[in-house]
Order: structure tokens, then C-alpha cells, then sequence
């Protein structure tokens, strides 16, 4: 069992007071030998294996999770046991099919700690999670002149990182960054001087640099922010003013950091002390973004792909989204395609996509963020959807930030915006016009060498005669695979032996049958390219001359070529 200090055993929040900022419905309360007013010192996970002293109270005023035990097996009683010999609050089982059993009830009423079951639908980090947000909500915040209500701490909003920069910057006196601990920022504090390169950097970004992280490392930086309870001090270079920094920790788990940079004017005397509490008063709104902001922003995204599916409960996943439900929308798609990794322009590499791939998305979910007010974003995979609120009468909102994605640096970017929608039923149609031109978009990308692929953007409107031709093929695709003929034979010696006869009558005919264009397109000589369809003719029966022939190559060659870059109706 984890030891506690002993002067915590009978202090802190009562077991009432931590359910009731929970999420109704997360745990029950089965037995409550003293009820649910005995106080509550921390959260933590039972152990089973551990050594204990039976006559020492080593988990007094805890809620212990026994994860991996249900309340209708065997073992129950005995977890329940340890749990109140070692002066639990509250111990937490799974509740599972059957309920508790009545030997555990027995039990449960014999002794003092209460007994609580998770409900099914409700996992344990997530839990653990809440528990422990609700515990340092609790607990009573830094001082303020404002008293805080039941969403506020320390007279901030529970969770309002940019509010907390802002007033931790008032009071250390120079620049705040707030960071989670993979160095991503979560907050940062207005800016009133210009900012330090490594600042500028890290705010753009919206993470610090990479390079920056390893000479953090390396120097043995961070081995020091994270194993201290105490204010880590970076003396200025020529790149960044000076820096402090202090973990933001609840009890063995560190949630993030709070960097100070000097602004305009050196860090004062006074200033590492007012760090030391800034870190005390952030652990509520840092672990509430851990829970609630990730939680909140998962439902988010669902209330946009439910709007974008075209689910039946429309006017509530507008809600949930945040968007206006009687306001026009345009929907626009994009995705990013990194060449390194070994794919195509028309699809390739994993569901989720590279790093890399990932990094552009973020950059133009930031984009869209900031391009107008009630943008909202969604992912799926390598792509992100935003929906683009139109002002009245205009009839294209989302053409600058579509521009946009276009100029991203270092990054190849497919983006198309579908036709605006007058109202939330219109949004499913948006979205399948916008993937439709990204798909033209990649399959466009697909016949060129990979060096020469280059970020594409397109409104519907642009190439309605392209996205017309990849429905039609859609619907004759397991038609075609089904058939056999003169092209599919072609098709089949190509795959088999590596020879290019279809991508010679491919070319052919995407020239309108000019040799000589066709061949500089392949880089082979005019003579060559006639060798090739002569001999198409002789081996395949594939004549060219035939117009019926032509239709049966054109449609032919377009659907593998589609199927061998992977884009077949994606």
C-alpha cells in the first residue's frame, strides 16, 4: 500500500464533496460503513503485492482503485479487507455483470471504508483522472481577493490556462510560457515587448524546438526541472533572455512547467518566490485540462464528424461544436503527404500518417483557429476538416484560408473546399464534395515524379468535370474488375513482367494522340512510344484507332492506376 504523511490522514475534502465534482454516473456508492462525509487525502492505485504492516495505517484517507478486481469475484473480500485495514477512504471496484456479492456487502458493512463500483463504459485512467482533478479542486487555491465559485480557483475559470499566464506574468514580472511535459505549449502571456528569438520561436511553433529539447536534455536542464520541487534557473545566451522554470506537480506526477522569461527588463529578486506559488496555484487548472480539456476537445471532434456524417441529432452536435446552426458553412479537406515516408501522392503509409504529416496538420488547424472567429476542426487520420462560417452574402469564406494551406513551409499539402452549405443538412454534402477534390487533387500528384509534387489547393467549383469522373469510376470499378478484355490483359503483362505498355497508351491518349507531346511526357524518343502501341496493338488487341477501344483504355487505365497508388474511392 503507498504511505501518506500521517497529518494528512484526517484532512482534505470529504468523499461527498470529491463525487459530486465527478461526472454522474462514473462510480456508485454500494456501502458507506461511516458515510460519505470522511475526508479524503489523495487517489491511488492498490497494490496488492506490496508489503504491508497490518498494524500501520498506510493508505489512511486514500480511494484506492483495486484495477483488475470485480466486485463479484473471489478475491474482492480480501482487497476490501486490505484496503480497511490499512485505513482507506474508499476502495473502487470494477462492478462488472453480476454486481457484488453478498458476502463482499456483508463485508463492506463490517467495516470503515466505503465501497464504490465503476460503471462499465468508464475506464480507469480516465478515473483516476477525474478523482484527481475533483481532489485538487477541492483544496483550497492560492490566495485571491475573489472568492471561487464552483467552476473557479483562485478567481480564475477552472482550466483557463491563458488567464493563468496572464496573471502568473503579473506576478513574477516578465514573460509566461506554460508547457505539458513533452515541452508543447499550452499557454502563453500577452506579449508587451518583442519577444526573444527562442520565445518567438517556441509561440509559432506552438512547441519548443527540437533541437532546443535535446541541448535541454543534454545539459542535464531537464533532469533537473523534473527531480526538484524548486525553481530552475537558465542564465541568458545570445539566442534567449534569462530563463526560470518550475515543475507543476500533484503529488508523484508532474503535469507540466511554467517558464519566465525576462521582458524588457531583468527578472526581479522576487521573482522565483512568486514562481514557487504560481506552480501551487496552477495544479488545479493544469490537471483540469489533463482531464476535462482533452475530454472536452474529444467531444468536440466528435460533434463536428457527427455534423459532417449527417447524424440525426444535428442541433445538439452544433451545440457540442460550437458552431451556429442557422449559419451557412463551407467545408474544407485537407491532407499532407510526406514524400519520405514512402508513399504516394495518392495515398500510401499508415491510416494515421507520419509525424511529419501530422506536424502540418496541427500547423493548419492553428491556421484555420486563427482565421476567423467559430472555425472549428476536426481530424480523421492524415486529414483535417474545418468548417468555415460564412459571413452574409459571401459566397466563398474559406478561399484565403485555403490559399493558406498552400504555403506551409517545407510540406505538400492537398486541400479543397466544398460547396457552402446554407445549413447544417447541407454540411454531409460539403464534406464529400471537399474529399472529392483532394482526391483529384492526390491522383493529379500521382502522375508526376515524386520531386516534382507540389502543395495543390481547389474549390469544387474548379474542377467539377474531374471529381464527375472519379463518381462515374467509382461505380464502374467492381464492374470493370469483373470483365475481361484486351486492356485487362495489357494491365495484367504490365503488372507481371514491369513492362509500361499501359502507361505508353495512357499518355497517348491524354495528348489526343500527339505523339510527340506523349513521348516528352514519358522522356522516351517518338519512335520508341510507337514501338510501344504497335506492339499493344499486336499483343493485346488494344487499337487505338478504334474509338470503342479508346473508352474501353481511358476507363481501363484510369481505374489501375488508381488501384495501384492505393485511392480507389478514398
Amino acid at each position: 500500500m503507498p504511505t501518506h504523511e500521517p497529518d494528512r490522514r484526517d484532512t482534505g475534502p470529504s468523499l461527498e464533496q470529491i463525487l459530486g465534482l465527478i461526472a454522474p454516473g462514473m462510480l456508485d456508492v454500494v456501502v458507506a460503513p461511516r458515510g460519505t462525509g470522511v475526508p479524503v487525502a489523495d487517489v491511488a492505485l492498490h497494490d496488492p503485492g506490496e508489503e504491508r504492516d497490518d498494524d500501520a495505517r498506510t493508505a489512511s484517507g486514500l480511494i484506492l482503485l483495486a484495477v483488475g478486481v470485480e466486485a463479484a469475484s473471489p478475491e474482492a473480500i480480501d482487497v476490501l479487507r486490505d484496503a480497511d485495514r490499512a485505513g482507506a477512504a474508499a476502495v473502487v471496484m470494477r462492478r462488472g455483470s453480476r454486481g457484488p456479492r453478498a458476502a463482499l456487502l456483508e463485508a463492506a458493512g463490517q467495516g470503515r471504508t466505503a465501497l464504490l463500483t465503476r460503471r462499465p463504459g468508464h475506464g480507469w485512467t480516465e478515473v483516476l483522472g477525474r478523482l484527481r482533478t475533483a481532489l485538487v479542486h477541492s483544496a483550497p487555491a492560492f490566495s485571491t481577493t475573489e472568492s471561487a465559485g464552483p467552476d473557479r480557483v483562485g478567481g480564475l475559470r477552472l482550466g483557463d490556462l491563458s488567464g493563468l499566464a496572464n496573471t502568473v506574468a503579473d506576478l513574477v514580472g516578465g514573460a509566461i510560457t506554460i508547457e505539458d511535459p513533452q515541452s508543447r505549449v499550452l499557454a502563453y502571456s500577452r506579449m508587451d515587448h518583442e519577444p526573444d528569438p527562442m520565445r518567438r520561436l517556441t509561440i509559432l511553433g506552438q512547441e519548443v524546438p527540437r533541437w532546443r529539447v535535446d541541448e535541454l536534455r543534454e545539459s542535464g536542464f531537464f533532469q533537473a526541472l523534473w527531480s526538484t520541487d524548486d525553481v530552475v534557473r537558465r542564465p541568458a545566451d545570445d539566442r534567449s533572455a534569462e530563463r526560470l522554470a518550475i515543475a507543476v506537480r500533484h503529488g508523484s506526477e508532474v503535469l507540466g512547467s511554467i517558464w519566465a522569461a525576462a521582458d524588457g527588463r531583468p527578472l526581479a529578486e522576487s521573482a522565483a518566490a512568486a514562481l514557487r506559488t504560481a506552480a501551487r496555484a496552477a495544479v488545479p487548472h493544469l490537471s483540469h485540462h489533463r482531464t476535462w480539456g482533452r475530454a472536452a476537445a474529444r467531444a468536440r471532434e466528435e460533434a463536428v464528424h457527427a455534423l459532417l456524417d449527417g447524424a440525426a441529432h444535428a442541433s445538439q452536435a452544433a451545440h457540442d461544436a460550437g458552431i451556429a446552426a442557422d449559419r451557412p458553412y463551407a467545408v474544407m479537406v485537407a491532407q499532407a503527404y510526406d514524400s519520405r515516408a514512402g508513399g504516394t501522392a495518392s495515398g500510401g503509409g499508415t491510416d494515421t500518417g507520419t509525424g511529419a504529416e501530422q506536424r502540418v496538420l496541427d500547423v493548419l488547424a492553428l491556421q484555420a483557429a486563427a482565421y476567423r472567429p467559430g472555425c472549428v476542426t476536426a481530424r480523421s487520420g492524415r486529414r483535417l476538416y474545418v468548417l468555415v462560417p460564412a459571413s452574409d452574402g459571401e459566397a466563398d469564406p474559406a478561399r484565403t484560408l485555403l490559399a493558406t494551406a498552400r504555403s506551409v513551409p517545407r510540406s505538400v499539402v492537398f486541400a479543397g473546399v466544398g460547396p457552402l452549405a446554407a445549413d447544417l443538412s447541407g454540411l454531409p454534402a460539403s464534406r464529400e464534395a471537399a474529399e472529392l477534390v483532394v482526391r483529384v487533387l492526390r491522383e493529379r500528384a500521382a502522375r508526376l515524379p515524386v520531386a516534382e509534387v507540389v502543395s495543390a489547393v481547389a474549390a469544387f467549383g474548379e474542377v467539377v468535370a474531374d471529381t464527375s469522373v472519379l463518381r462515374v469510376l467509382d461505380r464502374v470499378e467492381p464492374l470493370w474488375k469483373s470483365l475481361s478484355g484486351p486492356v485487362h490483359a495489357m494491365v495484367e503483362h504490365d503488372r507481371a513482367h514491369g513492362t509500361e505498355y499501359g502507361a505508353s497508351v495512357a499518355a497517348y491518349l491524354d495528348a489526343f494522340g500527339d505523339t510527340g507531346t506523349a513521348a516528352r511526357r514519358l522522356t522516351v524518343h517518338p519512335n520508341t512510344l510507337r514501338y510501344r502501341l504497335r506492339r499493344a496493338r499486336e499483343l493485346f488487341g488494344v487499337d487505338l484507332a478504334d474509338p470503342t477501344v479508346r473508352l474501353l483504355a481511358d476507363i481501363g487505365l484510369r481505374i489501375a492506376a488508381r488501384s495501384a497508388h492505393g485511392s480507389s474511392s478514398r
